[in-house]
């Protein structure tokens, strides 16, 4: 009989396979190296092992993917193992350190980790992508729970409406389903990181395979195209901070 914990990570397991075919990291069909065969191989270890891959995400099937294929997948794809193995943070997202208790006045400290950007773009998508010593957090009042990230920005290609030296504050998306067209996001892909207004871009299929990048000063920053992939990740900015 299976666990319920493994069926929960085999649960999370068919959440984060969908998130990869939407990213169109994973193509069922696909000839090129990204079909259920390549998949597999990379997983299980022989690409006739597709069949296996099915039964896991049929959610009435009795076969489970395990804790060792899981991280596998994680490293192979660049997916959260704290989220794919514990069910901690999301599925792409770098975990944000645990709030300890502040013994010196007796309550948590704030909710929002504030960064730079060189270490946000560079941050790995793991759990310890961040030293917990070197972290500073921060409370802004009407704004609640986890997974909140503060940076301040660098130049003038969003002015006006985000200023040089303005501080804004994020949080993560985990589709890209979810992006809202013209709306203000940090767009994080291979260590580079950008505070714009955003676009959809699909293909014939509906399936998102850019995002155009657009600039408020669009006199001095012209707007250009950024692939989607399995390492793009996406905060969206909800708080911008001036005048500290």
């Amino acid at each position: 009989m299976i666990r319920d914990d493994r069926r929960q990570l085999n649960d999370r397991f068919i959440r984060v396979f969908e998130l990869l075919e939407e990213r169109g990291v994973i193509v069922k069909n696909d000839r090129g190296g990204k079909g259920m065969g390549d998949f597999a191989e990379k997983i299980l270890g022989n690409r006739a092992y597709g069949h296996i891959i099915r039964a896991y995400l049929n959610p009435d099937d009795k076969r489970c993917i395990d804790y060792r294929q899981a991280r596998i997948l994680c490293q192979e794809y660049g997916v959260n193992e704290s989220y794919l193995v514990d069910g901690i943070g999301t599925p792409f997202g770098f975990d944000l350190p645990q709030e300890k208790a502040d013994s010196n006045v007796g309550r948590n400290r704030g909710n929002i980790l504030f960064t730079t950007v060189e270490a946000f773009a560079g941050t790995a998508v793991e759990a310890g992508g961040f030293q917990v010593e070197d972290n500073d957090y921060f409370n802004i009042p009407g704004l609640s729970g986890g997974g909140l990230v503060a940076f301040p920005i660098n130049g003038n290609s969003m002015e006006p409406i985000i200023q040089n030296g303005d501080i804004v504050i994020c949080k993560e998306i985990s589709g890209l389903n979810e992006i809202r067209d013209n709306k203000i996001y940090a767009v994080k892909s291979n260590s580079s990181l950008w505070v714009k207004f955003v676009q959809k871009i699909q293909d014939k299929k509906g399936r998102i395979t850019h995002l155009k990048l657009i600039s408020a000063n669009h006199l001095e920053h012209d707007p250009f195209e950024e692939e989607v992939n399995e390492y793009t990740r996406l905060y969206q900015v909800i708080r911008r901070i001036s005048d500290l």
